[in-house]
């Protein structure tokens, strides 16, 4: 029996994304259907790592089909294509690495750098290709919740091999200088390190660099801001009415440099008491939630004040590697593939596609 290759796609079409509740029919996202007598095949592609839901996500399509008249055999292609996007006006991308995410807080001691480097594991787990610059030179913290230790190689003596656990490439000045260093550095002196170690390094074909940016909206960050080719950033705050104005200031600045928000994290944003199980609101309720209502933007997700999560961190084993299946976990993986998906549906770079203009003299 021939199948109906207009009812077969409609019954296609009624499956949808459920991260953003759209078909794969009408956004082109399924691919390359064949239909033969009985037998169906077709490729479905995600502009964002998916892997933990595509098992899900194959049944659900391979129902969808073989609810039509005719269809026996389905076979589903599902893949993750994760491409450049477009940047600040005037930057160029950087080699080797698709999309860049800063993720900043306007303040200290807010939880950003355990955020950075649970929202990369996150990634990874879901089938990315993920790197980390901790762009925070004078105090690095990055080798010690990688569980990292050692120096970078350098085959030619002009680049570096960026070091890896966990599935994840990462350059730190903390794998450059002793542990106990201070780093007594003016901020032209660690912008210029900071570019080294962005630009000296071999990524190897990254379809994310998360760079854990240093607190402030000083000259290093605004440098940082306008020379690095910036996807998007990320805002990392508590609900405390002091970190949500130094938030704020964070995303002026990203703003005037032309970096689009992809959305703000709120850390600690309760307690809840392992002994009786009474929670309570430390720094206060729903701050990055109103903040992002209040600028239009996304509000990724909450993370609980934890000290597994502290302790993990500390370890070298974060959350998300520690206890992948955890409520927790879940809670990063969740705002990862937010800002993924964020990311998959901005603007797409097309500098590749144009011509490289040389001008030669005649001689």
């Amino acid at each position: 029996m021939a199948v109906d290759t207009q009812a077969l796609l409609a019954a296609l079409q009624a499956v949808s994304d459920p991260n953003t509740g759209k078909d794969f029919v009408s956004t082109k996202a399924l691919k390359n259907l064949q239909v033969g007598y009985g037998d169906v095949s077709f490729d479905v592609e995600l502009g964002y790592p998916a892997k933990s839901q595509m098992p899900l996500l194959r049944r659900s399509l391979v129902e969808a089909a073989r609810s039509v008249p005719g269809v026996e055999n389905v076979t589903v292609n599902l893949s993750s294509r994760i491409i450049a996007h477009a940047v600040q006006r005037g930057v160029q991308l950087l080699p080797g690495v698709k999309n860049i995410i800063a993720v900043a807080s306007g303040k200290g001691g807010v939880g950003k750098s355990t955020t950075t480097v649970n929202l990369a594991l996150a990634l990874a787990a879901e089938g990315a290709r993920v790197g980390i610059l901790d762009a925070d030179i004078y105090g690095p913290s990055q080798p010690m919740m990688l569980g990292i230790e050692g120096r970078p190689e350098s085959a030619d003596g002009q680049t570096m091999e960026p070091l890896q656990n966990h599935g994840v490439q990462a350059m730190s000045i903390g794998f450059l200088v002793n542990k106990d260093d201070a780093m007594i550095w003016r901020g032209p002196m660690a912008t210029q390190a900071l570019d080294q170690m962005l630009r000296q390094t071999n990524w190897k074909d990254l379809d994310y660099l998360l760079v854990d940016m240093p607190p402030g909206t000083g000259d290093i960050q605004l440098t940082l801001s306008q020379r690095v080719p910036i996807t998007g950033a990320v805002i990392v705050t508590t609900p405390q009415d002091i970190a949500l104005l130094d938030a704020r200031k964070g995303i002026r600045m990203f703003e005037k440099v032309g970096v689009p928000i992809l959305g703000i994290v709120e850390n600690m944003a309760v307690y809840c008491c392992p002994n009786c199980g009474h929670t309570e609101h430390i720094f206060g309720a729903e701050g990055g939630r109103k903040m992002a209502a209040e600028y239009g933007t996304d509000f990724l997700g909450e993370l609980p004040l934890n000290m597994g999560i502290r302790v993990q961190a500390d370890s070298g084993r974060p959350t998300v590697v520690a206890d992948p299946d955890g409520e927790i976990a879940g809670i990063y993986r969740t705002v990862a593939r937010q800002m993924a998906i964020k990311i998959a549906a901005s603007a797409k770079d097309y500098s590749s596609k144009f011509p490289t203009i040389k001008i030669s003299k005649d001689t």
